[in-house]
């Protein structure tokens, strides 16, 4: 059963390709759906939703972003599924 959540990470997660970094992390998860976005300068937002091993190794890899990033706040929260998802995605 696929498990959904919503994460928000703050720190030095903008200007240092947080977002398209996690994309490329995504793409090898096939049940993997949902999004990333900016929500202010040092502030993202994913949803993640899949599989409950490919959703925890996204939100694992989320805790610690690319090579450029620093992770000072990192607060995830079930939420319910989204049956209109189809993939990850910027957004």
């Amino acid at each position: 059963m696929e498990k959904a959540f919503q994460i928000i990470i703050e720190g030095r997660v903008t200007g240092v390709g947080f977002r398209y970094s996690a994309l490329d992390y995504a793409e090898q998860f096939s049940s993997l759906k949902g999004y990333i976005q900016n929500v202010g300068y040092g502030c993202v937002e994913a949803i993640i939703q899949g599989d409950p091993e490919d959703v925890e190794k996204m939100a694992a890899w989320l805790r610690s972003g690319p090579v450029y990033a620093r992770v000072d706040r990192f607060e995830i929260t079930p939420i319910p599924l989204n049956n209109t998802l189809e993939r990850f995605y910027i957004r």
